[in-house]
């Protein structure tokens, strides 16, 4: 039975607060935990309740919650400077991450603009790419190519880039049109039955706009490897290097938002690694912090940079800020996180971590539901649907996804479902035990709604 605690703080949210991506009407119905308290990768609610984070709260946490050197950072920080604006000043961890963060990234990205989040993260490097070609001889290029089924945040500019209707539908008049190209989205593809054949037609639909279009266009926009909001999707080996010859063969700047993928979640520091790809504008937020501040980093090239600069009277200034620009206490827990990934060997440890999830993952073929499941990293995706046959969906209304996640939620852990399709992506600090307990939750979970066996 829940505590008089629990039912008094849920009371009270429910008289004030407004949650995200939430049908409030719904969530006057439902005992959600409030969470109090976090260590490791696990969550404690008021009532004292145990639950693993298998989301990493939104894709953030990489260290676990609590991480000490973290907390011991950002209390020495606070000690001297929580914060000063970035116009017209700057403070010793803000330059010192951005050249942690230049030394990290793929080389070829030399500049780091900070910012507060995954959204603005992207926007920045959108509307980088805009001015840049706007005051370099080539004031056409006013358009992006962006791909089907992609997220990037939920700010005006961040949602025109996007491609899910649930999210950016009732937006679309507030948006600007974008070139939209197919996503590897290899289980739903009708024109090929394969992951590679699927890359391939997606390849030569962005090679055929980019040459009806090229001189049109200042970027394509990219979710690298993995696109995360749209299902996980999995982009098979040499996608994500087709899109770098095309857009170099084209002149048009590769924008990598690697705010989800970036900081080990795919099994190397950013997801661009895995093919050696340099992109020509980076977005970097969630993970950079070990999720404990808001902070957002967009990387890009000598060449971006430079056609920025000039004389006062130019005006080739990027007229771009935030209040919290900078922030030090945010740049110091950034930096606190890039010393764990080195103290722990974070990325060299995981490659053990990766495998036993992709093993652990084939227990729920066994689920005649279970149409698809798609992994890279630390990173699953698991579709549900009601026909395996035809691949039909359930219907929303039956809200199959999210009854997994409370049934996942009593038995401990805490699952976030994009549609149906089940995501883990646990802190990548996760034991082996832990992994173990979190997926035969969510096994059991998706079982005891599906009534499987």
């Amino acid at each position: 039975m829940p505590s008089r605690s629990s039912e008094s703080w849920r009371a009270r949210d429910r008289r004030v607060v407004w949650h995200p991506f939430t049908q409030q009407k719904l969530w006057m119905e439902e005992e959600f935990p409030v969470i109090s308290a976090g260590k490791g990768v696990w969550l404690r609610d008021v009532d004292g309740r145990k639950y693993i984070d298998g989301v990493s709260s939104l894709w953030c946490n990489v260290h676990g919650h609590g991480r000490r050197e973290i907390v011991e950072a950002m209390k020495r920080q606070l000690g001297r400077l929580a914060h000063a604006t970035f116009l017209g000043l700057s403070n010793p961890p803000a330059i010192e991450l951005a050249e942690r963060l230049v030394a990290l990234a793929p080389k070829g990205l030399t500049r780091v603009f900070y910012s507060d989040d995954g959204s603005t993260a992207l926007e920045v490097a959108l509307k980088m790419a805009f001015q840049y070609w706007q005051q370099n001889g080539k004031p056409g290029r006013t358009q992006f190519v962006t791909l089907d089924a992609a997220y990037h945040g939920d700010t005006l500019g961040a949602m025109s880039a996007g491609g899910i209707d649930l999210f950016h539908g009732v937006f679309r008049p507030l948006l600007f049109p974008t070139i939209k190209a197919p996503t590897t989205y290899a289980y739903r593809c009708e024109r090929s039955k394969t992951e590679v054949e699927c890359a391939k037609h997606c390849l030569d639909e962005v090679g055929a706009i980019l040459g009806s279009h090229g001189h049109e266009v200042a970027g394509l926009v990219v979710e690298p490897v993995v696109q995360g909001a749209g299902g996980m999707i999995v982009q098979p080996p040499g996608f994500l290097t087709g899109l770098r010859e095309l857009c170099t063969k084209h002149d048009v700047f590769l924008i990598a938002d690697e705010v989800m993928t970036g900081f080990g979640r795919t099994g190397r520091m950013f997801a661009c690694e895995h093919e050696g790809v340099v992109p020509d504008l980076m977005a970097l937020s969630k993970g950079l912090t070990n999720g404990m501040m808001p902070l957002a980093a967009t990387l890009a090239t000598d060449r971006v940079y430079g056609g920025f600069l000039g004389d006062f009277k130019d005006r080739r200034t990027f007229f771009h800020g935030h209040t919290y620009t900078g922030n030090a206490l945010g740049c110091a827990a950034a930096l606190a996180t890039l010393d764990v990934f080195k103290r722990d060997r974070t990325l060299e440890k995981l490659r053990k971590t990766i495998h036993l999830l992709a093993n652990l993952l084939q227990d729920f073929y066994s689920i005649p539901q279970v149409g698809d499941i798609r992994t890279v990293g630390l990173i699953a995706g698991i579709e549900l649907v009601s026909d395996p046959e035809t691949k039909a969906p359930f219907p929303p209304e039956a809200r199959t996804g999210h009854r997994v996640a409370l049934e996942a939620r009593k038995r401990g852990a805490i699952l976030r479902p994009l549609g149906d399709t089940i995501v883990l992506m646990p802190p990548l600090s996760i034991t082996e035990k832990e992994l173990r307990t979190l997926v035969a939750i969510a096994l059991d979970s998706v079982k005891a709604v599906l009534g499987a066996p």
